[in-house]
């Protein structure tokens, strides 16, 4: 039933189109507004996507649209309980003594741990220098991600690779694991403040760049005074060495 509801509704929207090409003969489709012509071929571009996935039984789709008035947002699955499929901006933020920074936004899913060399590359020339330490969750902990920080001389947080210890870890070890997860969960934390205080969790921007600089500032609706970007008021590390944080 759900096919042929659809096959329906997609022949619906070709007819349509046929007859608007079929005018377009006779009245050049310039005397549309910009906006109207804009959604037009967004519209065309939608009906194509889905008449090809009805037609190879399929519910995935490269660059698939959701959305006439904003194609440029993906569905990203999360698998969350709340929210199993979730739409918007998805970024990568590192932090170095207090102060965050938006490395990479995306509008298709991506994979972390590939962000993580060339955020680092970001660091030494922002900052002249490699960073000393790099705290990070398992998912950067990849064997490319290992060597490179090994190569310059990168403190990558996390258990080595290979065989445990028979004596298991150090006491020496175990304070440095606790300390580090705790100074990283900085960084958690501001994702929800920036939710909760800034407007990150309810921007109503539409433009895919407004979207990005909102999530980069993090600030008030369209109408406020002035940006206020929460990255300057973070806590200063308790530990005198650099650090880079990514979450």
């Amino acid at each position: 039933m759900i096919r042929k509801a659809i096959r329906r509704q997609l022949g619906y929207v070709g007819r349509n189109l046929s007859i608007i090409a079929e005018q377009a003969k006779v009245q050049p489709l310039t005397l549309l507004s910009r906006k109207t012509y804009r959604d037009l071929l967004v519209i065309h571009e939608l009906y194509h996507q889905q008449l090809q996935m009805w037609s190879e039984r399929s519910h995935q789709m490269e660059d698939r649209i959701v959305s006439i008035h904003q194609p440029h947002i993906r569905p990203i699955v999360r698998g969350k309980a709340k929210a199993r499929v979730e739409f918007g901006a998805k970024i990568a933020v590192s932090m170095t003594n207090g102060y965050a920074f938006l490395d990479r936004l995306s509008w298709d899913n991506f994979n972390e741990s590939t962000t993580l060399i060339g955020v680092i590359e970001k660091y030494r020339e922002r900052m002249g220098t490699y960073p000393a330490v790099v705290q990070v969750d398992q998912i950067y902990r990849t064997r490319e991600n290992r060597s490179f920080c090994k190569q310059h001389g990168i403190w990558l947080s996390g258990p080595a690779l290979g065989r445990k210890p028979k004596n298991g870890p150090s006491s020496e070890d175990k304070q440095d694991v606790k300390q580090d997860t705790g100074e990283r969960n900085a960084i958690e934390g501001k994702f929800g403040e920036g939710k909760r205080k800034y407007g990150l969790g309810c921007i109503r921007a539409r433009l895919a760049k407004r979207i990005g600089d909102y999530a980069a500032t993090s600030r008030d609706e369209p109408g406020a005074q002035a940006p206020r970007s929460f990255c300057l008021i973070f806590a200063m590390l308790s530990r005198r060495r650099l650090a880079l944080k990514f979450g």
